[in-house]
């Protein structure tokens, strides 16, 4: 069973919310989830723009206009 990692970005301005799930990425290696949790809505595109160009399953929600989840499998 994969560990899930949580990445709290929340706060936070783009691009940091992508940099800290690199470097947890980085810092976890191979088969983990990690959850971000953002309020920056730019991270949408960043985190799922990211996932698709590096074949990294990720799913996103919209939990309101601040609050913004990722779930992601690597």
């Amino acid at each position: 069973m994969n560990s899930i990692v949580e990445i709290d970005a929340r706060g936070k301005p783009c691009p940091m919310p992508l940099l800290m799930l690199k470097r947890a990425i980085k810092q976890a290696g191979q088969s983990h989830c990690f959850h971000l949790l953002s309020s920056d809505p730019h991270s949408e595109i960043d985190i799922v723009r990211y996932c698709q160009l590096n074949g990294i399953s990720c799913r996103a929600e919209k939990i309101s206009a601040t609050e913004y989840h990722y779930f992601i499998e690597y």
